[in-house]
């Protein structure tokens, strides 16, 4: 069949069965959106039309991690292409299956300055798993094949095809290429070794003092029902980190809540005092273990992940395991469970205990003005379980991740290694495209939300009904809580006045928009929030002296918390 490249690439996406694409056209994609206006009828492809290129990236990785399979944006050439770099940076960073699609100067222009040329393979490679610019059109389902796989498979991340104008035009054979080889990459089984599982299980028998830690890894693997029953063979409490919260649910008795610089007071003083430490798909980031040379000195460490290049990055494992978590969560449990080793009570179950109680109150505390923790309260017993929740970056995501119970794996969505404001809304739009029978709420606060708010307009042309809790202090919260707490309350550059009115703007928009000024207009908005068929902004009065504690000042160790600022 001979085809257009750019009609070839709408063909290889139907062959990887992409239902939606999140873009913005321009001069070099026109011959790619002409052929997905060709195809529309029976392609089955939808374009969601974004206002920016980064949230046509935030929409796809949101997708992505709501569907479970890779999504899919667009961009034309240069500055189009360009401010798909932070959507880009934040799936990278968060092993997110996302492709995509750049336009680029024809062939014979690039390198020569032309209107919109950036090298965006350039750019794009440190913060991608792969990127590549195509020069002939008989390579572009190949291309695209490879793009996927390598999008989805092993560690997730994101991968970029740039396409030059001229060769959309081009005419070729099109033949899919059901299978390809790509040098130096193999799909790797996940299984764990052998002889890492038995001296792991030796170090599991031995332990008296045993605690797991979840990473993103294990939602990635959905493998939760497998990290459920090890802690349950083992009486050990999980602790998670940012991306791995839900992978229990945070209701069971052995939940700890997430670990680290603003993590629950339990789960940091878990992490100290345990003598094994089991980590499953966590990478032992900074803002998860503190001080790098004083974290489980007192552990011996089983790390679980399925990136060989992660073992030994920053914590040197006793037993490293390379393979996909829900296989070695498997292995390991089906051989504990043939062992007969099953725990019961111990006296490090009580000291769980006990510190889960003793810290009930400090969780509790507040301040004039709204509670973050007791809206976070609210919100939990109003919306079920299934339904997706999503963070904007700052004070917001940190009240959401201390005082927000996740109930089920996958459920969660944030920017957690790259921490970039104005994620949370386009996540949440692409988040309820994946799944509309699904409730999407996204918690974010007034900085974070105006980073990324003028896709209002996409989520009202395209019938897109996510809700946003806007957290509203009218300020840079974060920043001012470091500067109130590290440089003596000198305030600078972190107001940011009276406007906008975030309900005139959801209304400019064609949204709707409330303002909940007590507890009980919050639960009225949030119950409004589960049966709108609108966008649904609500606009949340919080002290600007309100902060996100407990917190670990950074360069600390876990047991250096502060409670009280």
């Amino acid at each position: 069949m001979r085809l257009s490249g750019a009609r070839a690439v709408v063909e290889s996406l139907k062959k990887e069965k992409v239902e939606v694409i999140f873009g913005i056209p321009g001069g070099s994609t026109i011959p790619l959106y002409d052929a997905l206006y060709e195809t529309s009828k029976d392609s089955g492809i939808r374009h969601i039309l974004a206002r920016h290129e980064q949230c046509a990236a935030h929409m796809a990785d949101g997708y992505a991690r709501a569907k479970g399979v890779p999504g899919v944006c667009t961009a034309t050439s240069g500055p189009g292409a360009t401010n798909l770099i932070t959507g880009l940076a934040v799936a990278y960073m968060d092993s997110s299956a996302v492709v995509a699609i750049t336009g680029q100067v024809p062939r014979q222009m690039i390198g020569k300055d032309a209107f919109q040329e950036a090298d965006i393979v350039g750019i794009a490679t440190p913060i991608t798993k792969y990127a590549i610019q195509v020069n002939s059109a008989s390579a572009i389902s190949e291309t695209i094949r490879t793009a996927f796989l390598l999008a989805s498979t092993n560690r997730h991340g994101p991968v970029v095809v740039d396409i030059p104008k001229d060769v959309m035009y081009e005419e070729v054979d099109m033949d899919y290429a059901e299978n390809v080889k790509i040098g130096g990459y193999s799909v790797r089984s996940g299984e764990p070794h052998p002889y890492s599982i038995k001296r792991a299980l030796g170090l599991m028998i031995g332990s008296e003092r045993p605690l797991i830690i979840s990473g993103g890894g294990v939602i990635a693997s959905k493998a939760s029902e497998e990290l459920i029953r090890l802690a349950e063979l083992m009486m050990a409490p999980v602790a998670t980190t940012l991306m791995g919260k839900g992978s229990i649910p945070e209701n069971h008795p052995l939940s700890l809540g997430m670990v680290g610089m603003h993590g629950k007071g339990e789960a940091n003083i878990a992490a100290e005092e345990a003598d094994l430490i089991i980590a499953v798909g966590m990478r032992f980031n900074d803002r998860t273990i503190g001080k790098m040379d004083r974290f489980g000195m007192n552990a011996k460490i089983i790390h679980i992940d399925i990136d060989p290049a992660e073992i030994g990055k920053n914590i040197r494992a006793d037993v490293p395991i390379v393979a996909d978590a829900k296989k070695a969560l498997s292995t390991i449990t089906a051989r504990l469970s043939e062992m007969g080793s099953k725990r019961g009570e111990s006296e490090w179950t009580k000291r769980i205990r006990s510190l889960k109680e003793s810290f009930v109150e400090n969780y509790k505390r507040e301040n004039k003005g709204m509670s973050p923790g007791r809206l976070m309260k609210i919100l939990r017993d109003v919306i079920p379980k299934s339904a997706i929740v999503t963070t904007g970056v700052g004070q917001n995501q940190m009240w959401a991740a201390l005082h927000f119970e996740v109930l089920e794996a996958g459920t969660f969505i944030t920017s957690g290694g790259l921490g970039a404001m104005g994620f949370g809304f386009p996540a949440s739009l692409g988040a309820k495209v994946a799944c509309p029978g699904r409730h999407v709420f996204n918690i974010d606060g007034d900085g974070s939300f105006i980073m990324t708010e003028q896709d209002l307009a996409t989520a009202v042309s395209e019938s897109i009904p996510t809700v946003t809790i806007v957290m509203d202090n009218r300020v840079l919260g974060m920043v001012r809580q470091w500067q109130c707490m590290f440089c003596e309350e000198r305030y600078s550059s972190i107001d940011l006045g009276k406007v906008p009115d975030f309900v005139k703007l959801a209304e400019a928009y064609g949204a709707e928009g409330v303002r909940a000024e007590t507890y009980s207009e919050f639960e009225k908005a949030v119950r409004k929030g589960l049966k709108t068929e609108l966008p649904l902004i609500i606009d949340v009065p919080i002290s600007m002296d309100e902060k996100v504690l407990p917190m670990v000042p950074p360069g600390k160790s876990l047991k250096e918390v502060v409670w009280f600022g």
